[in-house]
């Protein structure tokens, strides 16, 4: 037995390896359907892989690359594929060979392929079981950059240098791009994105976010989560401020920039996750663009830059481009008026993009003047301009704090294109009208225009420095302004604006009757109004410089409900009609700059006045008595430089105007030394005097003005005194209280004329912006060394002219000093000097001179024998001077 189970056991073995092989041989047929089969199945799995990895690839944010593992399941695939086609066939050719139709031909052959058939088998199996992915790309690294889509660019250059030098100073970390709508702010920041931050190595991550106008912390989040390529399944969920978290860690450890666009109110950038940018080891900035300034204040950004518009040179060439130069050179007329339509544009880069693709269709020059009349006349209707640019900029103005402010916008639009507004001039028409504080004192109400004007140049809807006593309105915002007043929403054809009209058409004046404002300005008006319709809507007429002799008997009584009436620089009127004094509403009368020659008596009707406007009535030569003081809710008094009153009793006006329980504005011309006196002891008049003017005055050698009682007082003048001799200051308190009750209002001080003056009383005038000195023959120095000199700016540490923008010196032949000493000037911008040749000294030092200066102007014999106080301030100063003759 010992022997047989060794035995056994072999033929055990022979047989299974025997049974194994026959199956291999005999099951072949049937193992080729099944891998056949079960290839199909692979192939379809493959195919659905495929279409899934493609499609993730396709995405374009974020990016994807197919998982290593899927490409190479997807390549193996496609390998046994080959494999198995190659099997079939021999399999076929195998099975069709068989010998007498039932055995094969060669079984060693028919065991080596069933074999292999039932290998693949298996391998197919185990490849499609592998294919069962839950995931097929894997998130690539996003770029540092993202290049943003920008077309040719005109005239940004200089303001890319500019922002490429600040972003090479380690010191500033943000940046502030404000300006007007249109202008080119987002523009000017993919450039800088491209081809500043897309060249350079120096950032880990550079992250674009559109803020737009309401604000959304989680969507700044979202952008910024995506960009840092982070799973969306990681933070889809999470509140804002573990979002803020996460955003914080991954970005404390990088160099990053951050591109806020189109920002319209102040960003947590903390709240958001952004790290602070002050950390010296690393590499951070943000950049911002605005419409409004106060953005780049509230963001507390280090460097701010105005986007200007374009130059005319720039303007043009972008135009060109827009229209194309087949359409230019078409015809010579054509280019010539295509200067004047980008005059238009006032180099606004969106008006001159959208115009310049309108005028592109228009081939013939009386096209283009066609176009031209229509984009004068009726802006709104020229193609593109209502349905495109004036919607972008009437974003800014949906973004105005209130409806007050929002109506004073509205309102300079009655003032012609291109000019330039005083301040003061247009705040006392809102007044008029009522937009501020109508009841209210006129100084406070003063304060809130000053305020309004500011917000409106720091949304860049007006132009100019907020510091600057003027402002100017951009053509083409003059145009939305308008649109949205006369020709859109309620307001319909309720005001009409026109300029420069050489004569006004009875035709035309008919279709005003809806009217409700009207403003005609450098008009000629007579020959149009001898047929008017009645205006029964109309509360504001503005008839200024409109060569105006006189008016239709009538003209007036057709407007029952005007408020405001402004007739000022007609200077060829001479008679008020008596009509205006029948306006029972009238709040508002203007005559400034008129020759009327009487005022009436019937003026005393105008009960509801508020605002009365005298100044420059140079011909004027009767006031009767007891008109001024029937005017109840008179409010604002403006009579300075009326010079040739002959049946005016000075001291009885200003009786008068002490009657009147509401005024609290006057602006007034004193010829004589009892007018002055009445002045200098009345209470009220010296709280609501605000602009005084000191004429002439025969007799007068000494004013002695309360310190405090004059702390109203916004504007001094002393013009042609001869005789006048100083000016005191009444301290009336103790000289330790003096910094609390000086003119801490006046702002402005004029001399023309005067023999002989001393300033120093200007020492108590701290708020002080503008002084001119001029034609004062005597004069030697501006502040002396007298009793209220030297010691006292020592003891009360007054800080002299610390205010002061502006300083004119014209025909002052002996001036020899402003001062004996440098001044700190913190504010100063211009010193303009003429006539003074033996001023040979400045009162500026090397640290002072650099801080607000932009200009010196003079004549250059007197720049020439200038003395400086090192040849260091010389360097310094050259550049600020303009040559005057």
């Amino acid at each position: 037995m010992d022997c047989v189970s060794p035995i056994l056991d072999v033929a055990t073995r022979l047989w299974d390896c025997t049974a194994k092989r026959v199956v291999y041989i005999r099951e072949l047929e049937k193992n080729l359907n099944s891998l056949e089969r079960l290839t199909k199945e692979l192939s379809n799995l493959r195919t659905d892989v495929m279409a899934e990895v493609e499609r993730e690839e396709k995405e374009e944010v974020p990016q994807r690359r197919r998982k290593n593992e899927v490409g190479g399941w997807l390549s193996a695939v496609q390998a046994m594929e080959e494999q198995v086609e190659e099997i079939l066939q021999n399999g076929r050719q195998e099975i069709q060979q068989k010998c007498l139709g039932t055995c094969p031909k060669n079984c060693r052959s028919r065991y080596r392929l069933g074999k292999t058939v039932t290998e693949k088998i298996n391998a197919v199996t185990e490849l499609t079981d592998k294919g069962h992915f839950d995931v097929v790309t894997d998130r690539l690294p996003r770029a540092p950059v993202d290049e943003r889509p920008m077309g040719k660019t005109v005239g940004l250059d200089l303001m890319f240098e500019k922002v490429r030098r600040c972003l090479e100073d380690e010191q500033v970390r943000s940046i502030g791009l404000y300006g007007i709508g249109g202008a080119g702010k987002t523009t000017l920041l993919k450039k800088i994105n491209n081809e500043y931050f897309g060249r350079s190595n120096d950032f880990d991550v550079v992250i674009w976010v559109v803020v737009s106008k309401s604000i959304s912390i989680e969507k700044i989040q979202e952008v910024i989560l995506k960009k840092l390529t982070i799973p969306e399944h990681n933070w889809k969920s999470s509140t804002k401020e573990e979002k803020a978290a996460e955003i914080f860690k991954l970005l404390k450890a990088k160099n990053f920039v951050i591109l806020l666009d189109d920002m319209w109110e102040r960003l947590d950038l903390l709240e958001v996750g952004i790290p602070d940018l002050s950390d010296q080891t690393k590499s951070r900035v943000v950049l911002l663009t605005t419409r409004s300034e106060r953005v780049c204040d509230e963001m507390e950004v280090h460097k701010r830059m105005r986007v200007e518009c374009l130059t005319p040179d720039e303007a043009f060439s972008l135009f060109c481009d827009k229209v194309g130069e087949n359409i230019l050179n078409s015809h010579p007329d054509i280019k010539r008026l295509a200067k004047i339509v980008v005059e238009e544009c006032e180099g606004l880069p969106l008006a001159l993009v959208v115009i310049g693709r309108s005028m592109a269709s228009r081939k013939t020059p009386r096209e283009w003047e066609q176009a031209l009349q229509v984009l004068k006349s009726y802006p709104a209707e020229f193609s593109g301009m209502g349905d495109h640019v004036f919607p972008i900029l009437k974003f800014s103005y949906d973004h105005l704090d209130n409806h007050t402010i929002k109506s004073c916008f509205l309102y300079c639009s009655i003032f012609p294109e291109d000019s330039i507004i005083e301040n003061e001039e247009l705040i006392d028409l809102w007044i008029g009208e009522g937009f501020v504080n109508k009841f209210a004192d006129v100084h406070k109400a003063r304060n809130q225009g000053d305020g309004i004007i500011r917000s409106l140049k720091l949304a860049c809807l007006l132009e100019g420095d907020v510091s600057e006593s003027t402002c100017k309105m951009h053509d083409v915002i003059r145009d939305m302004a308008l649109w949205l007043s006369c020709e859109s929403g309620e307001e319909k054809h309720k005001s009409f604006v026109l300029k420069h009209v050489e004569l006004i058409e009875a035709y035309e004046i008919v279709k005003w009757k809806e009217a409700q404002r009207i403003s005609l300005w450098h008009s000629n008006i007579n020959e149009g109004l001898s047929l008017s319709p009645r205006f029964l809507n109309l509360q504001t007429l503005i008839l200024r410089n409109s060569n105006m002799k006189s008016l239709p008997i009538g003209f007036f009584q057709s407007m029952p409900v005007i408020r405001v009436l402004d007739l000022s620089d007609n200077r060829n009127l001479v008679e008020l009609p008596l009509e205006i004094c029948r306006l029972e509403s009238l709040e508002y009368l203007n005559l400034t700059g008129t020759s009327i020659k009487r005022m009436p008596i019937e003026l005393k009707n105008l009960t509801k006045l508020r605002c009365l406007m005298l100044d420059h009535v140079v011909a004027l030569e009767v006031i009767p008595s007891n008109v001024i003081s029937c005017l109840p809710n008179l409010q604002m008094f403006r009579m300075l430089h009326a010079l040739d009153i002959v049946e005016y009793d000075e001291v009885g006006v200003l009786q008068e105007l002490e009657c009147l329980e509401y005024l609290s504005w006057i602006s007034i011309t004193l010829l004589t030394v009892p007018a002055v006196q009445i002045y200098l002891t009345s209470l009220m008049l010296q709280k609501c005097v605000r602009d005084l003017c000191l004429m002439t005055c025969p007799g007068l050698k000494v004013v002695e003005l309360p310190l405090s009682t004059l702390q109203t007082l916004t504007v001094l003048r002393f013009e042609y005194c001869n005789d006048l001799e100083r000016v005191k200051i009444n301290m009336g308190l103790s000289r330790g209280h003096i910094s609390n009750s000086n003119f801490h209002n006046l702002v402005k001080v004029f001399i023309m004329g005067c023999r002989f003056l001393n300033l120093t009383w200007l020492i108590y005038a701290p708020s002080l912006e503008f002084l001119s000195v001029r034609a004062s023959w005597e004069m030697e120095e501006i502040i002396g060394s007298d009793e209220y000199g030297d010691s006292e700016i020592d003891q009360q540490n007054l800080s002299i002219f610390s205010r002061l923008v502006t300083l004119q010196l014209e025909d002052l032949p002996n001036l020899k000093s402003i001062y004996k000493r440098a001044l700190p000037f913190p504010s100063l911008k211009e010193i303009n000097v003429g006539g003074c040749p033996n001023l040979r000294k400045l009162p500026l030092n090397s640290n002072n001179a650099t801080n607000t200066l932009k200009e010196i102007a003079g004549h250059p014999t007197w720049w020439e024998q200038l003395e400086w106080e090192d040849d260091n301030l010389k360097r310094i100063c050259t550049p600020y001077f303009k040559k005057r003759y």
